[in-house]
């Protein structure tokens, strides 16, 4: 019989109530002396701003590893700026898809998403920070780094691009006038489908990373994760010129003359100046944190824009207080519900979202080991692999059941690993508790939906554009051989198209009889060839697959002109016999300027 594995050893009671009190003493003497509450930590260089002009000291602050005791304060302040860096790209998405862009939702459901997105966010960013062992197996559940994971953008193209059809296919409802209607089963449609699909992320995680990596290369996820961020960027672009809803068509008269709406605090037509301008203001305090920032400013510059832009609204007479008023003090999981279903035209796209999810899932996990310091290949990182893959695949599955569209592992948190140099899992946990507080009251994010949508629009606009630099990055680390640019080019052409000309498939399919299943089918086929990063997707994986290596593309040497001249000189050269020719006076002399290729080489030299 084979011994047990270090797995498998089960510890002795004794044991368990020795570890159980060594944690205990730690835990009381973190919280009863100063150098468990503070330490010896220079808190001063978190906050000290590069200003312009004034001695720069040069000094790292400590690196606090994996498992490194560390000061409590110190911990609560690295977690909070986590969670900050965080906090833009968690309400963005149930903003976006909540709101006019979106199921059209009234305000205390646009205020409970938030919430929601935020506890969740904070409850499964847990699970991956801690990583379960799963009993009698090599499998586990999480990383056990600081990889936190917030509300996808991936899935908001797909959302969008399926409710729209919903509200012309007559499954979401609308007035007379063909406004939409709030629509919540739309919504509860597509996180019940995204549960769903979440599947496949599931069994990805059991597969080997040599495979996973063979079928989804960077060849394939970047330009996907590129078209992500272009399409992201529209909406973006359409907020900050005053909104995404009817009154972006700059209606003379009626309700959306004016956005948001008619009669609302500063309304202005689509487009003014005022909108324009607001939403740079957020766009610029950004970049001079970035620029002038200390490391905390620059690694939650996006908020700090976002903060600078709301103070600026305020002031303006932009906010509403209304919908802050009427929020209840507290919120959490499952105050509202929505009926799940299964919408057969969104399954191909979100089926393509996982695989992204997957593979972004591993690449920021990879970043992750990297700046924590730890290794990036062997069994243990092929382990934090596997574990990762699938706690965001189950992820998934528990957001949709909480309400939440999916989750995907967030790449910022890198950088704020980077800057501070701590990779301590007590400034994980620490973050997933603020997260919590920040969800449960909802007072707070009754004020984050509140924002005005140039406000948000500029804030938005960066971080889609930050999507669609990632995926060019991705694209980076392929070879630029003649194959690969002609997969990248093959591939990308219909996405482009699909995402600049959002409607081009719209009229292909007539088909208006009562076959509800075959109606279905056609539904799903246009979404698919109107979402620009789905059709990126699927042909780059097909075409990845089917077309060879060309091997002639790194055995053909490459030439440059001098090489080419220096060839012809030395024909030219040898022709003539080695005579030096006086072209002027006509005279053929003894060689005194040396060879071509001598002349050549001093050609290159002085160039």
């Amino acid at each position: 019989m084979d011994e047990p594995g270090p797995d498998q050893i089960v510890p002795s009671n004794e044991t368990r109530l020795q570890k159980f009190a060594g944690k205990g003493k730690r835990l009381f003497k973190a919280f009863t002396t100063k150098d468990g509450l503070v330490g010896d930590y220079d808190y001063a260089f978190l906050f000290k701003p590069n200003i312009p002009f004034m001695k720069k000291e040069r000094r790292a602050a400590p690196f606090f590893g994996l498992n490194d005791s560390m000061p409590v304060v110190l911990a609560f302040l690295l977690g909070f700026q986590h969670a900050l860096s965080m906090l833009a790209g968690i309400i963005t998405p149930p903003i976006i898809l909540a709101g006019t862009g979106g199921a059209n939702l009234p305000q205390e459901l646009q205020q409970y998403l938030v919430s929601t997105s935020l506890i969740v966010c904070g409850i499964l960013s847990s699970i991956q920070i801690t990583r379960f062992h799963i009993y009698r197996t090599p499998y586990f559940i999480g990383t056990g780094l600081i990889s936190v994971v917030g509300t996808s953008f991936a899935t908001i193209p797909v959302a969008t691009g399926a409710l729209a059809q919903m509200y012309s296919t007559g499954f979401c409802p609308s007035d007379a006038n063909g406004t939409p209607l709030p629509c919540p089963d739309g919504y509860g449609a597509i996180i019940g489908t995204a549960c769903c699909c979440a599947l496949l992320e599931v069994l990805m995680s059991f597969t080997s990373p040599k495979y996973l990596k063979k079928f989804f290369p960077p060849l394939v996820t970047g330009p996907t994760v590129t078209l992500i961020g272009m399409s992201l960027v529209t909406s973006g672009f359409e907020d900050w010129a005053g909104g995404s809803g009817t009154c972006m068509s700059r209606p003379t008269s009626g309700l959306f003359s004016e956005c948001p709406t008619l009669g609302s605090p500063h309304a202005l037509p689509w487009g003014s100046a005022s909108f324009i301008g607001l939403g740079f203001l957020v766009f610029v305090t950004i970049i001079i944190c970035e620029r002038f920032g200390s490391p905390i400013m620059k690694s939650t510059a996006v908020v700090i824009g976002l903060l600078v832009g709301c103070i600026v609204a305020a002031a303006c007479g932009y906010f509403d207080r209304s919908g802050i008023d009427a929020a209840p003090a507290a919120s959490f999981i499952w105050v509202h519900t929505f009926k799940l279903s299964v919408y057969g035209p969104i399954v191909l796209p979100l089926l393509a979202v996982y695989i992204v999810l997957a593979m972004e899932a591993i690449g920021d996990i990879t970043a992750t080991c990297d700046v924590s310091r730890l290794e990036v290949d062997g069994k243990l990182f092929d382990s934090r692999i596997q574990g990762g893959v699938l706690a965001d695949g189950l992820n998934g599955i528990i957001a949709g059941l909480c309400t939440i569209t999916p989750m995907s592992t967030f790449a910022q948190n890198n950088g704020v690993i980077a800057l501070t140099r701590c990779a301590n899992r007590k400034a994980g946990y620490c973050c997933c508790f603020w997260l919590i507080v920040m969800g449960i009251f909802s007072k707070f994010a009754a004020a984050l939906v509140a924002i005005p949508s140039p406000v948000l629009g500029g804030m938005t606009t960066f971080l889609f554009s930050a999507v669609a630099i990632s995926g060019i990055r991705i694209i980076s680390t392929v070879p630029f051989s003649r194959r690969n640019r002609f997969v990248l080019t093959a591939a990308m052409a219909p996405g482009f198209g699909a995402t600049l000309v959002p409607n081009w498939f719209s009229y292909v399919f007539t088909y208006s009889g009562n076959n509800h299943a075959l109606l279905g089918f056609f539904n799903a086929i246009v979404l698919v060839m109107e979402t620009g990063f789905a059709i990126t997707a699927f042909l780059a994986l097909i075409l990845n697959l089917i077309l060879p290596e060309e091997i002639e593309d790194e055995e053909t040497p490459e030439l440059t002109a001098n090489d080419v001249d220096a060839e012809k000189d030395q024909e030219e050269w040898n022709r003539i016999g080695g005579k030096s020719v006086d072209v002027e006076n006509g005279h053929v002399g003894s060689v005194d300027a040396g060879s071509p290729s001598e002349l050549a080489e001093d050609g290159q030299k002085r160039d």
